[in-house]
């Protein structure tokens, strides 16, 4: 079993403008059980609109920091969840970084500093026990092949950048304030921070996106972060997306 760490282009999705109910869902982070209780509450939520097809789209960032990834990756690479309900999961620089480290942990070593030492421990390897010794990065690697379940970094390997409805985007990060949307880079739509925060996107759409974590949900113009910080606060928000506007659940 092999991951690629290609960086070619992430696929962008267009959803019909007129979708009727949409859920987001910001970082996960390893947050197994809050996403599971959040998904119950989405249920609830749409069986009051019959006759709505419900989607959720998760904005990216499932592992690391939390105590679950592994459990994570395991609910959203299912193909079936038994419920009707359409599920678009979106990449994060998180699990971007994720599958770089495991094609090749020497070079991305940086990702055990930002959380990644939860998600190996979710795998059932503690990093301890490998980075004091002569090629302990190589053999961490390895062994974190060998027990990633195909599906998982398949998972990984599939995860589209964006998904726009109409004048909605949905995204990990954010986008480059007024670059056309054809434009945009993967990296910033995965990565960014400022000028984005601060401007807002500069074209004629409203951002939904997680990445900038906060105690609570943030309302600007042209944008909403839904980023709760999951793993520090139990929270894990979600935004209800109609055509009549946005609301948290």
């Amino acid at each position: 079993m092999t991951a690629s760490a290609s960086s070619s282009r992430r696929q962008r999705l267009t959803l019909a403008a007129d979708r009727p109910l949409i859920y987001a869902i910001g970082d996960v982070h390893g947050c197994h059980a809050a996403l599971l209780a959040l998904e119950a509450r989405i249920r609830e939520d749409a069986a009051g609109h019959p006759g709505a097809q419900p989607l959720i789209v998760y904005l990216g960032d499932y592992v690391d920091r939390g105590p679950a990834s592994s459990a994570v990756i395991e609910h959203l690479a299912a193909e079936r969840h038994g419920d009707g309900i359409e599920r678009i999961a979106l990449c994060g620089n998180h699990d971007d970084t994720f599958l770089k480290f495991i094609a090749d942990p020497p070079r991305h070593q940086r990702w055990l500093d930002f959380g990644g030492d939860a998600t190996l421990r979710s795998y059932g390897l503690e990093p301890s026990g490998y980075l004091d010794r002569p090629g302990g990065l190589e053999a961490l690697g390895s062994d974190l092949r060998a027990r990633m379940p195909a599906r998982h970094i398949a998972f990984l390997q599939g995860l589209p950048i964006a998904a726009r409805c109409g004048d909605r985007l949905f995204v990990h990060a954010g986008i480059l304030p007024g670059v056309p949307l054809r434009q945009q880079e993967d990296h910033d739509m995965m990565w960014i921070r400022e000028p984005f925060l601060s401007d807002g996107p500069g074209l004629p759409v409203t951002v939904i996106h997680g990445h900038t974590a906060g105690p609570e949900p943030v309302f600007r113009p042209g944008r909403i972060c839904i980023d709760t910080t999951c793993y520090a606060t139990g929270r894990l928000t979600a935004l209800k997306v109609t055509p009549d506007g946005e609301t948290l659940l």
